[in-house]
């Protein structure tokens, strides 16, 4: 048997799915991170997105930096996010570990970055409905750190969380989100060129806005 057998197959994204909102009074918001990381990649790859219907969502699909890729911004609000997935994955024949889910992390600050290959929603509703559509939680996501109202005050109401999240940026952290869209995009491209454990090892360690 030879030593390359022996050697895990890369995870290469075939779909990249950004998680988010439809509606002017969410854009822009913390929660809607996933969604401005897809718009960002598509320009970057001039990729137009457009809304398909029987993908419940604003679909895209072209040749990103390596082989052909598919975008998708599901529109069917965060709580059933992975009935717009399971539709493209269906339509397409995809395995779950061939779609990368850009979402918002209270866990992190921003101006970092986490990718995975596997894990749980972290009270995460989009996560919580992809998980349960793809019927497995092995698929690598792309965690975008939009920091936490904890950090403002010991004591914090699910209702402060559900302000924070649905809220915008402030000024400061505003001054941040390009480089921080431009190290999602980074990262990405790693993980379609050279597979997401790659890009893991690049980028779970760095501040990506400094």
């Amino acid at each position: 048997m030879s030593q390359a057998a022996d050697l895990p197959a890369l995870v290469i994204p075939q779909l990249i799915v950004g998680l988010g909102n439809p509606g002017a009074k969410y854009e822009r918001t913390r929660h809607n991170i996933g969604f401005d990381v897809v718009d960002a990649l598509a320009k970057t790859w001039q990729i137009s997105l457009a809304e398909n219907k029987r993908f419940q969502g604003i679909f895209g699909e072209g040749l990103g930096p390596k082989d052909k890729i598919r975008l998708l911004k599901p529109l069917t609000y965060m709580n059933l996010s992975g009935q717009a997935i399971r539709a493209v994955v269906d339509w397409y024949k995809l395995p779950p570990t061939s779609v990368l889910i850009v979402y918002d992390d209270m866990d992190l600050p921003v101006g970092r970055i986490r990718l995975r290959l596997s894990g749980s929603a972290g009270g995460h509703n989009g996560m919580k409905s992809a998980i349960a559509h793809l019927g497995t939680q092995d698929f690598p996501r792309l965690r975008v750190g939009i920091g936490s109202p904890k950090a403002a005050s010991a004591s914090v109401k699910e209702s402060d969380t559900v302000s924070f999240v649905l809220g915008k940026f402030s000024p400061e952290e505003q001054k941040l989100m390009p480089e921080v869209i431009q190290g999602a995009i980074a990262a990405t491209e790693v993980s379609l060129k050279q597979g997401v454990e790659k890009a893991m090892s690049l980028y779970n360690g760095r501040n990506v806005a400094e």
